[in-house]
């Protein structure tokens, strides 16, 4: 590991770029990255998965370009890493492939899904550990990518003081706050699902330190008064949207396939392409315990 340069830098960690059964090279020098050289439409050999799931802890953001899958295609892929999750707005409805959110915005759209800075249905008591979005159809000319950032890095960048009072907090992720007020989704008999995180946790396969909250599920600090709550995630989120040197861009192109580490990166998608098409479906993988520190 090399020594911080610069104080409002993250630390620079030497990251592997050469394997054996792909090719990788980085979108930053920190992280993200595109893999070439394999096929993602046929089995994985042991040695390609161990890569791919070494690649994604070192580079958290892995793109795959020129792939043509079938859903079940889709879905052998992401099963590899995990069992697959069923979004909570597809829990109670009747489909062929409901473990594939469809990610599709046209001009008729109301919205476009994963607008705002925001981790995965982080509601859930055990989030999704990753996600996969396949885009098949982009706008053609330009628009539609995907920004990503490092939730490391967001939690490096704090001021020692500032990490020492978020450290031990906890705060609710709440799913009626995205999906009522941003989809317009109609409450289950059971609710939406809502769950209690730390602020700051650590990811569960390298041990390094997170900051843990989104504008899209996190509602509330517990402990803290309601004034205080809010001026200090809202402090939170411009902290991670207005620091570019923690950012990498996804710029899709049809047959691209796009796999996430969920736990340490939040996204953005951009809807710059009205009254352009964008189409795809985003599997995601089930983690196998909650975030903790």
């Amino acid at each position: 590991m090399a020594l911080i340069g610069n104080p409002l830098h993250a630390s620079v960690i030497e990251r592997n770029t050469r394997y054996e059964t792909l090719e990788l090279v980085p979108l930053t020098p920190r992280f993200g990255a595109t893999i070439t050289g394999i096929d993602l439409s046929q089995p994985l050999s042991e040695l390609q998965e161990q890569e791919i799931r070494r690649a994604s802890l070192d580079w958290l953001v892995l793109t795959f370009p020129e792939q043509k899958l079938t859903h079940s295609q889709h879905k052998a892929f992401g099963r590899r890493f995990g069992k697959l999750h069923v979004h909570p707005l597809l829990r109670n409805v009747e489909m062929e492939h409901p473990e594939i959110l469809p990610v599709i915005t046209t001009a008729d759209s109301p919205y476009t899904a994963g607008e705002g800075w925001h981790s995965d249905v982080t509601c859930d008591e055990i989030p999704p550990m990753g996600s996969m979005l396949y885009i098949t159809q982009t706008p053609g000319d330009g628009g539609g990518d995907t920004l990503f950032a490092d939730m490391y890095q967001a939690y490096e960048i704090l001021s020692q003081p500032m990490r020492n009072f978020l450290e031990g907090l906890r705060a609710v992720h709440d799913g009626a706050q995205s999906y009522i007020s941003t989809y317009g989704a109609s409450a289950p008999k059971e609710g939406h699902p809502h769950a209690e995180h730390p602020v700051i946790t650590r990811h569960p396969e390298t041990g390094r330190k997170v900051l843990y909250v989104n504008r899209g599920f996190t509602s509330h600090i517990v402990g803290l008064t309601p004034s205080e709550s809010r001026a200090t995630l809202e402090m939170l989120f411009r902290h991670i949207e207005t620091n570019p040197q923690i950012t990498c861009r996804v710029r899709w192109q049809p047959n691209t396939l796009t796999f996430w580490d969920n736990r340490c990166t939040q996204h953005h998608a951009i809807w710059d392409y009205y009254p352009r098409t964008r189409r795809g479906g985003r599997v995601s993988i089930l983690g196998d315990k909650r975030p903790s520190f």
